[in-house]
């Protein structure tokens, strides 16, 4: 066959029936369609609604009081799901119950364009034979309210109607007898759980066992406009609704024109979160059922800490009503829900800064990262949201007013030498290694136009210690080198502040890198492809030096130190003896880890200090000068 032309004509006697079985398509239907046996409950919870709306559809005038019950009997292992619906005639039955993919109400929906049907494949009755041994069907349709009728079947593949004496008014009861697995289903306890959070939604109310109040008897703002406080009912339905975390403010979703009609309630969750972490928790009802009890992905990837709830007629359920298919409607929602977010939280800054307060100081961490991923967030958040730093959680503000006009940044994990600086300057550090600190404050320093210094890095190190006004003459530098620096350490003579600090090692970033990333471990901890990547550019850094040990020639303490060697002093080895243990000492006071020395020993170092202090205070052996009893009086004597 050529292409692009129609295909040839199949003679008739050539054509065969496809084979169909029958057990088989209702077994994979009934047992793998649903993720959960929980469904069940809801399909068959959203039939009986249906059943509703379709009786209100055909008999507007009659004396209809919509309600559904559900019974549980643990003793007898059964559930039944009762309605004063429409009710089923017998043609109806072997139409609409024992026709898989036919619902009668996909097509009341499509000849009256009603939206508040909610079924749309015909199939949600099936699902009643993945959790139950036997379905029973009595029913008495609102057409011919003096007959009864009885569906019965075991499996879903046979099953047999037969009459029974018409029920005291129109509507269905669904009786399930449990499979042993999910016999548990039958306690009522169990069903409000389910039910209270499957039905919140729906205008129908729902009851369970004997109850005088529906599982869904809450007040939802959206809906019903409650007087009073309009904040204060959105906290009252996000306490209710929550399940895992306490809502600290809550903020409205609506439609958009031109875009979605979903509406709801959106809230910030009071629950931990830390970079990685994810407690998005959306729930998402079409037409008042719920759809999708995780529908996390709606909502940006950035708000781990937001919870929700939204409803919506337009979107498009896949066939096991679990899940949304991602189309046009699905991608205006999730813009939609971000506008949202965005505005509550300028919402909540501007007319509740204790709450405002609150979130900063609970999610600090995840707003970090939300600020780099939305241009208005980065607006809002700015001057507000904490940064980690050596003295606490502070904002950039207060950073770059406590560092000169500067923001100071430790692109290592902080601790020893990097942190003794800063504490003897008295500025706080930001904490580098943090997630999101770094890339927020280099958007911040453009933002604001002030300088941000990246400790760590070749250009922070050379904004933090000067060159020196005058190089040391190079005998000298190798003999501080020397007396003082570790295997893999290179000592730079600076100028720095505070003048009364002498030394201080720096960790080199780069090298610390490459180490990680060629340690043997590395292969089981990261992927192949983005090892091979990392070590291509690790490959540029030769890792001999791997921190740089700065004297401080500003520093008193050196000065005496150098005055002592010109002069050929004894005592000068044994006081660079002591700045090298005091160098070790500093290291091992930080973090572990983290110092970035060279693995200098501490039982050495202690040990030195106390050989340095007993050549110091020994007797002076007779011909020999006096040791000077103050550091400058060996400056004078030089």
């Amino acid at each position: 066959m050529s292409q692009g032309l129609p295909p040839e004509p199949v003679p008739a006697e050539d054509l065969r029936t496809t084979e169909v079985d029958l057990g088989g398509l209702v077994s994979v239907l009934a047992t793998h369609l649903y993720s959960t046996p929980l469904v069940a409950l809801r399909e068959l919870v959203q039939n009986a609604h249906d059943s509703h709306t379709r009786r209100l559809l055909e008999d507007p005038d009659g004396d209809h009081r919509p309600l559904i019950r559900v019974r549980g009997d643990a003793a007898r292992r059964t559930v039944g799901i009762e309605d004063t619906g429409a009710g089923l005639t017998e043609p109806e039955i072997h139409a609409y119950l024992a026709t898989v993919g036919t619902g009668y109400t996909r097509m009341l929906r499509e000849l009256t364009g009603n939206q508040e049907l909610i079924g749309a494949f015909g199939l949600g009755f099936l699902s009643a034979f993945s959790v139950a041994d036997e379905v029973v069907v009595t029913t008495t349709s609102h057409r011919e309210p003096g007959l009864g009728h009885r569906y019965r079947s075991r499996g879903g593949e046979q099953y047999l109607v037969e009459p029974v004496p018409a029920r005291p008014q129109p509507g269905t009861v669904v009786e399930l007898t449990l499979k042993a697995e999910h016999a548990h289903l039958a306690d009522e306890d169990a069903l409000r759980a389910v039910l209270g959070r499957y039905c919140v939604l729906l205008p129908i109310p729902v009851f369970v066992g004997d109850d005088d109040e529906p599982v869904n008897a809450v007040e939802v703002p959206w809906r019903q406009h409650p007087k009073g406080d309009p904040h204060e009912a959105r906290m009252r339905f996000a306490t209710a609704f929550g399940r895992r975390f306490e809502p600290l403010t809550a903020f409205p979703v609506n439609p958009v024109e031109g875009g979605t009609d979903a509406i709801g309630l959106l809230w910030v969750q009071d629950g931990g979160t830390y970079g990685s972490s994810d407690n998005r928790d959306l729930a998402v009802y079409l037409r008042g059922m719920l759809l999708a009890e995780d529908a996390r992905d709606l909502l940006p990837g950035w708000a781990g800490f937001i919870g929700g709830v939204v409803e919506s007629s337009r979107l498009t359920p896949t066939a096991s009503r679990e899940d949304l298919q991602r189309d046009e409607h699905y991608r205006a929602l999730r813009q939609t829900l971000t506008d949202a977010i965005v505005d509550g939280l300028y919402e909540t800054a501007r007319l509740r800064p204790a709450t405002w307060r609150r979130i900063l100081t609970r999610h600090g961490q995840d707003l970090l990262g939300a600020a780099l991923c939305d241009e208005r967030l980065f607006t809002l958040l700015a001057d507000d949201v904490p940064v980690p730093t050596s003295q606490g959680d502070l904002t950039a503000g207060a950073l770059r007013a406590a560092g000169g006009g500067a923001v100071h940044v430790a692109l290592g994990s902080g601790g020893g030498f990097e942190e003794m600086l800063y504490r003897a300057m008295q500025v706080p550090i930001a904490r580098g290694d943090r997630y999101a600190v770094l890339p927020f404050l280099r958007r911040y320093a453009r933002l604001r136009g002030c300088r941000l210094v990246e400790l760590g890095s070749e250009h922070g190190d050379r904004a933090m210690f000067r060159d020196p006004e005058r190089p040391l003459p190079a005998e000298e530098a190798a003999w501080l080198a020397g007396a003082l620096a570790d295997p893999g350490e290179q000592l730079v003579p600076a100028r720095f502040d505070p003048p009364g600090l002498p030394l201080v090692l720096v960790p080199d970033r780069e090298a610390e890198r490459k180490a990680r990333i060629e340690d043997d471990r590395a292969d089981a901890r990261i992927p192949s492809a983005a090892l091979r990547l990392a070590r291509a550019f690790t490959a540029r850094t030769d890792g001999e030096v791997r921190a740089r040990l700065y004297l401080n020639l500003s520093c008193p303490a050196v000065q005496d130190l150098l005055a002592a060697y010109r002069a050929g002093h004894t005592g000068s080895a044994t006081a660079a003896g002591l700045l090298r243990s005091l160098k070790v000492i500093m290291a091992a006071a930080g973090p572990a880890g983290t110092s970035g020395s060279s693995g200098g020993d501490l039982t050495a170092a202690l040990s030195g200090v106390g050989t340095a202090v007993s050549a110091l205070t020994a007797a002076v052996p007779a011909g020999l000068p006096d040791v000077p009893d103050t550091p400058g009086a060996l400056s004078e004597e030089a």
